[in-house]
């Protein structure tokens, strides 16, 4: 009985150790180029502005297409009934006709102020504008996936930390415990030692909330499924040679201001608005068109037509003194069949011209167009600037940081090596009973407290570096 409760045991156990393999197997690796990759690739944002941009290619091809020329066809057709006066008369009759009218117009417009030509010129500024703001979206999203990328890297060796705390509290507990019972450690000591348990059990579950946080932020930046498993694979920071720490400001921002999309787009919005004033001012110029149209038409009361004429002599008296007919000759028309056909050829008629409108005046409208385009210009101007100067002094800053935080990171492995000295130093004495559980636990929170801020420093130093390589147009690696 007891041999098939062990083999029961031993195959429970060699399955679990099979379905965590599996596990950790279907999780799926991302790698930070991977994780960009995909972020351009599904991210909702870029689509949504790409098809902006495609929108914008439409309405330039429209411009474009404004330069060729209008033709339009119509038709109209009525059944007329009911009574009507007689022409020349002052009698009435009731009749019916089915009358249909066709016709057909092209118009090409030879001048208009310029505007035709500076609207197509516009607009293929607006599609600058376009991808502008979709380079400048994807540059966002892509510093913000190597940001959010850093802070899971961050969060993970927080978690590992904390769980090396939590070991290092539980070996203190039961040495504490040990101590107590043979009379080495008061009930003081040991509940100290459950209360630095407690608070790194506490630390762990903060860290592990803000590492599953991180996690699910990467995700939705790819547009993946919050729920699917993926491991972040782990660059050494350590082995890092490329991390620059020393920049100069000014360099900095004159590179950022040719590459930066924020930049670029700001100036492609400014010749937008001045491409606008030119468009404004075509209004104050007349418009010169070329016309011609095609016209005919049907009506079935003209169902028939004179065809030829015939000599006719009728009398009309006669003469009393001779009793002699007297006659007169008259030509009759001769009346045919009037297809529809025919009718249509023979009304068919043609037009041409050219049409000259002159404006003179029209409630200031245009003036008032002209001067809105005007201080628009102005005002993206004064945007352009502002976005140079929040940059210069964003870069300025940035460049601050970074020295600042190669000056922790220096500080912060200093205290962490200290600290651990002294924990080290500390936990020898403790164990032969020289120090007390509450100088003993004191350095070790001075330790975990120290461990923690050095790795947040060193992810901070590769952090504020390769904001600057960002802000320098490089692309971002690890």
């Amino acid at each position: 009985m007891k041999i098939y409760k062990w083999m029961y045991y031993s195959l429970s156990i060699l399955l679990f150790t099979v379905l965590a393999s599996l596990a950790v197997n279907a999780q799926e690796k991302i790698t930070l180029q991977s994780a960009v990759d995909r972020t351009l690739a599904n991210n909702l944002t870029i689509k949504q502005a790409q098809v902006t941009e495609s929108i914008g290619g439409l309405e330039l091809q429209q411009a474009k297409n404004n330069l060729l020329p209008n033709l339009n066809a119509s038709t109209q057709g009525g059944y007329n009934f009911g009574r009507s006066q007689v022409a020349g008369s002052f009698t009435y009759t009731s009749s019916t006709s089915l009358n249909v009218n066709g016709n057909a117009q092209l118009q090409f417009t030879v001048y208009q102020g310029g505007q035709l030509r500076n609207q197509i010129i516009q607009n293929r500024l607006l599609l600058d504008v376009n991808k502008g703001q979709t380079a400048k979206i994807k540059n966002d999203l892509v510093l913000s996936v190597v940001t959010d990328y850093l802070q899971i890297l961050t969060n993970q060796d927080l978690v590992t930390a904390a769980k090396q705390q939590i070991d290092i509290a539980n070996q203190t507990l039961t040495r504490s415990d040990i101590s107590f019972k043979v009379g080495n450690q008061t009930l003081a000591d040991i509940s100290q030692s459950k209360a630095q348990v407690s608070t790194a059990n506490f630390n762990l579950t903060t860290t592990q909330n803000q590492l599953d946080l991180s996690l699910l932020i990467l995700k939705q930046y790819m547009e993946m499924d919050p729920y699917a498993p993926i491991e972040v694979e782990r660059p050494d920071i350590s082995k890092l040679t490329n991390i620059q720490t020393v920049y100069d400001a000014n360099e900095v921002v004159r590179t950022a201001l040719t590459v930066n999309p924020d930049i670029r787009l700001s100036e492609f919005q400014q010749k937008t608005y001045q491409q606008a004033i030119k468009i404004a001012k075509g209004s104050y110029y007349p418009t010169v068109s070329l016309y011609g149209g095609l016209a005919s038409s049907y009506s079935d009361r003209l169902n028939q037509k004179v065809i030829g004429q015939t000599a006719i002599t009728q009398q009309i008296g006669i003469v009393q003194a001779t009793n002699q007919s007297v006659v007169t000759s008259f030509n009759q028309s001769i009346y045919g069949p009037y297809s529809a056909f025919s009718q249509i050829r023979d009304n068919f008629n043609q037009n041409i011209g050219l049409s000259i409108r002159i404006p003179i005046f029209n409630q200031f409208n245009t003036r008032t167009n002209v001067r809105k385009a005007e201080l628009n210009l102005q005002n993206a101007q004064l945007s352009t600037q502002i976005a140079k100067n929040n940059l210069s002094k964003t870069i300025i800053q940035a460049v601050l940081d970074l020295q600042s935080a190669e000056k922790q990171y220096q500080s912060a492995t200093q205290t962490f090596e200290a600290n651990k000295d002294a924990l080290n130093v500390t936990k020898q004495r403790y164990d032969v009973g020289l120090v007390n559980s509450l100088d003993y636990n004191t350095a070790l929170t001075n330790f975990n407290k120290s461990e923690n801020n050095m790795i947040e420093a060193r992810y901070s130093v590769v952090f504020r570096s390769k904001i600057i390589d960002y802000y320098l147009g490089k692309t971002i690696t690890l």
